[in-house]
Parts: C-alpha cells; structure tokens; sequence
C-alpha cells in the first residue's frame, strides 16, 4: 500500500514538475473571458480564433507587464493594450529586444514617429513584426516639477538649519 501511495505522490509531483517547465510563449486560442487581467501584471488580449503570443512591455508605459496577444498585432496595437506611453517617456529611444532561435539577443532602436506614421506616410523604415518573446522597452525618466524642486529644496535646507543648531548648541 505505500508504494502505490509513494507512486502516485511521485508521478502528481512530475506532472506538476513538466506542467510548469513546458510554458510556452505561443499558445493557439485563447481563453473564453477575452480582456481580462490577472494578478501579477499578465495581460490577456487573446484571440480565441487566432494563434496568440506572449510579449512584455517594460518602462514609462501606464501599464507595464506581460501580454498574451494575437499574432497578427503590430507594435501601435501593443502601445496601446498597454495604456500608451507616458508623459515621462523618452519616445526617440525605443527599444525591441528579440531573441533569436539560437539564443542570442538582438535589440532593435525605434523612433515612435516611425511606429506611428508608418502606415500613411509610406516610411523608408519598416517597422518590425513583433514575435514570440519579444521584449518592448519604453525609456524615460520621472518629470520633476515645481512642488518636487521645492519639496527636495525645503528638505535639504530644514537638514542644514537642523545641523547648525546642534553645532550651535553642541559649542556652547
């Protein structure tokens, strides 16, 4: 009796083992809740009709995270499932990391003019398919504004007051 208990305990354990090993970022259909999101930031625009893939989308976009989309979505169609750009966002310096077949990476710089305008203006410069895995990134840096200039000034001189009163205090 416990070596068939021990031989069920041991094949549910390898079957849970080569369930999570055999995630794959393509996957045909999708799920019956189109539109949803889970926790942890995956994003789930599949086509239950098409092949989907999985992307992630990282930086200065309003939601950042992995996406579960249709094959034949282009780069604005993945800009926008992830809220668009924000206003902190550098848009000259995006970039597309793709993993090759062989294991190596290579990282692609695109201009969002170019992603934006490609389809009127009949741009020179094609803007690339995306595939399975890829990888955008949208760089930026946090905007500092009035309130923040006055909030680090009035932090930095209430530590000097601070610091002479105790230098004042501790001399005399």
């Amino acid at each position: 009796m416990k070596n068939i208990t021990l031989f069920f305990l041991l094949m549910l354990g390898f079957s849970f083992v080569s369930a999570n090993a055999q995630q794959s970022d393509v996957q045909i259909g999708g799920s019956l809740g189109q539109f949803r999101q889970n926790q942890g930031a995956l994003f789930d625009y599949s086509d239950p009709e098409a092949v989907n893939i999985k992307v992630a989308v990282w930086g200065f976009v309003k939601y950042p995270g992995k996406y579960i989309i249709p094959s034949y979505s282009s780069l604005t169609d993945l800009l926008s499932y992830a809220g668009g750009p924000s206003d902190d966002s550098h848009l000259d310096e995006l970039k597309l990391i793709r993993t090759l077949p062989d294991s190596t990476q290579t990282v692609l710089e695109l201009k969002y003019e170019d992603i934006l305008w490609n389809e009127e203006a009949k741009n020179i410069s094609k803007t690339p398919e995306i595939f399975a895995g890829d990888i955008l990134v949208i760089p930026g840096e946090p905007k500092l504004y009035f309130k923040d200039y006055l909030s680090i000034s009035l932090s930095i001189f209430s530590a000097i007051v601070s610091l002479a009163i105790l230098i004042i205090n501790i001399s005399n």
